[in-house]
């Protein structure tokens, strides 16, 4: 799962990202931004698992961010965090599914404890949708089978459903869309008309790794052997590769390869 910190005081958003041992809690990546105008473009770029979100912001805070969440059907789970114990806060977090309302100043093990039961119930909540979503499946198989055999028809579509035939369709997909800032797992999910969970799932357990870590793999990949070129800014790398803003691409190549874009074209040349 990821993880969205939000805070307009950038000191206190870096320092949560950097002091808490996030990986406990079940966090595999940890974003930082400052305002909800940039919560909500990192969200356009990506699925957010967890919000850790301050309330109290300039231009738009905290719970205007998370009901934007909410009008575009995203499930991710929110864990507020505020200076001021209000009622009228707790009510309206509440009623937009927030469960979870820390008052700070708080120590660190608080809030790693309110992240990683948000972690545990958007984990259980998706394992439900996701049994749902496979049991409706495979009766939907089971149905269609039935009605082939009847028609004593052979099945054109024989093995097309398997698990490992569907996990190389996604990765010859992401592999030919890899230039699209639309390409994700809700678009994969939708185009081969799988619910999302279900289909990470599938592929996680044939590939060894999730489908939104294979698209950034496979975008640093491409990303690196272009900038080896030298015939693109780094700029212009990150629209090539899909990423439509570029200190999101920034931050993400310095994590893959522990270097700027700049340092690794000067690493190459060398």
């Amino acid at each position: 799962m990821n993880l969205l910190i939000i805070n307009d005081e950038q000191l206190t958003a870096d320092t949560l990202r950097e002091d808490i041992d996030w990986q406990a809690c079940g966090i595999a990546e940890v974003y930082a931004v400052y305002s909800a105008k940039n919560a909500k473009a990192c969200m356009r770029e990506r699925k957010v698992d967890i919000l850790l979100c301050d309330i109290e912001m300039p231009e738009e805070n905290g719970l205007e961010l998370l009901r934007w969440v909410r009008e575009n059907a995203e499930d991710s789970e929110c864990v507020f965090l505020t200076c001021h114990a209000s009622f009228d806060y707790a009510r309206e977090a509440i009623r937009l599914g927030c469960q979870d309302y820390v008052l700070m100043p708080a120590p660190y093990e608080d809030i790693a404890a309110a992240v990683s039961a948000a972690a545990a119930r958007l984990k259980k909540r998706r394992e439900q949708t996701a049994f749902r979503e496979y049991g409706e499946f495979a009766l939907r198989q089971s149905l269609k089978g039935e009605r082939e055999e009847r028609d004593d028809a052979p099945d054109p579509g024989d093995g097309a459903n398997r698990p490992e035939v569907l996990a190389e369709q996604v990765e010859e997909t992401i592999l030919e869309n890899l230039r699209s800032s639309e390409l994700n797992v809700d678009s994969l999910a939708a185009r081969m008309h799988f619910h999302p969970v279900y289909l990470n799932r599938l592929f996680k357990k044939e590939k060894g790794i999730s489908i939104g870590q294979f698209i950034i793999n496979e975008r640093m990949k491409l990303a690196g052997s272009i900038l080896e070129t030298g015939t693109l800014s780094a700029q212009e790398t990150a629209e090539h590769v899909g990423y439509n803003h570029y200190t999101n691409f920034y931050n993400m190549f310095k994590k893959y390869y522990g270097m700027t874009p700049a340092q690794y074209q000067e690493a190459r040349r060398r």
